[in-house]
C-alpha cells in the first residue's frame, strides 16, 4: 500500500528470536500520519513483535535480532537511540501499568524524570494539565493529583499511562492490547479518546477485536504465522478482503 511522505515506513523488517525462528518475516508497510493502524492477527503471529521493534524493545534482550528497517520520518530507528527513538514513540500495554510509587502527578511527568529532563514547576505544572485534560482525566483527577495512579480505577489507570506517554509529545503512540482488561464502559472511553487523539499523534493498535478495528482504524494490517498477508484501508478489508487467509480470519475459520 502506498502512501505518500509516510511517518512511519516498515522495509523488509525481520524480527528473530533465534537463528531458526523468526517471528516476523519481511513485513514492508507504510503508515500514514495522522491515522490509527489496527494489527489483527491470530496469537502468536507476530503483531506484538513487530510493535514492540518500533520503540526497540527488543533491543533488551541480546537474543533478539531485529533486520531490515523502520523508518520514521526517513531515519533509520535501528540505527537510533533506543533513549531518543522512546521519547518519540511511547508504549501503552495490556494491563494499566502507572508507576506504584508515584502520584498521579508523577506518572504523568515520569518520562521527564527518568531521561533526566529538568522542568521548571510552571512547565510541570502545565504539561501535567495539557496531558490530563487531553486523555479527558483533568476534571476527575485534579483535586486529587498527589494520590497514587495506582487508586484509579482501570479505565482512569489506562488513560494516566496515555497521558504519560503523550508527555513527551511522540510522533507515535503504539498500543498492544489496550482495552484488554477494561470493562465495555471504559473500553468505550479510551476508544473515544484514540479517535481524538489522532489529531495529534500517530496510532498502531494491536488487537484481537475485530469489532474494535472496525470502529476506531481507518487502516488494518493483518498477520499470519510472521507475515503481513494484507494491508489496506479498514473499511476495504472487512468488506472484500483480498486474500484467502485473510478471509478465513474475519469469518472466524482461522485464529
Amino acid at each position: 500500500m502506498e502512501s505518500i511522505k509516510p511517518i512511519l515506513e516498515f522495509k523488509k523488517t525481520c524480527v528473530s528470536y533465534t537463528k531458526q525462528t523468526m517471528a516476523v518475516k519481511y513485513v514492508s508497510a507504510q503508515i500514514e500520519k495522522n491515522t490509527i493502524t489496527s494489527i489483527m492477527g491470530p496469537s502468536g503471529c507476530g503483531k506484538s513483535t513487530l510493535l514492540r521493534a518500533v520503540n526497540l524493545m527488543h533491543n533488551l534482550y541480546p537474543n533478539i535480532r531485529v533486520d531490515g528497517e523502520i523508518l520514521l520520518n526517513g531515519e533509520n530507528i535501528l540505527s537510533m537511540e533506543p533513549t531518543e527513538v522512546r521519547r518519540r514513540v511511547g508504549m501503552v500495554f495490556q494491563r494499566p501499568t502507572p508507576f506504584p510509587t508515584m502520584s498521579i502527578y508523577e506518572n504523568v511527568l515520569a518520562g521527564f524524570t527518568l531521561n533526566g529532563i529538568h522542568l521548571p514547576k510552571a512547565e510541570k505544572d502545565v504539561t501535567v494539565e495539557r496531558c490530563l485534560r487531553s486523555v479527558a482525566l483533568w476534571d476527575e483527577v485534579k483535586d486529587t493529583l498527589n494520590k497514587k495512579g495506582t487508586f484509579l480505577s482501570g479505565g482512569q489507570q489506562q488513560r494516566l499511562c496515555i497521558a504519560r506517554a503523550l508527555a513527551m509529545r511522540l510522533d507515535i503512540l503504539l498500543m498492544d492490547e489496550p482495552t484488554s482488561a477494561l470493562d465495555p464502559i471504559a473500553t468505550k472511553h479510551i476508544e473515544e479518546l484514540l479517535l481524538e487523539l489522532q489529531k495529534e499523534v500517530t496510532i498502531l493498535i494491536v488487537t484481537h477485536n475485530m469489532g474494535q478495528a472496525q470502529r476506531i482504524s481507518s487502516h488494518s494490517m493483518f498477520m499470519y504465522l510472521g507475515e503481513l498477508v494484507e494491508y489496506s484501508d479498514t473499511s476495504s478489508m472487512f468488506s472484500a478482503p483480498k486474500d484467502e487467509r485473510t478471509k478465513a480470519y474475519l469469518s472466524g475459520k482461522i485464529g
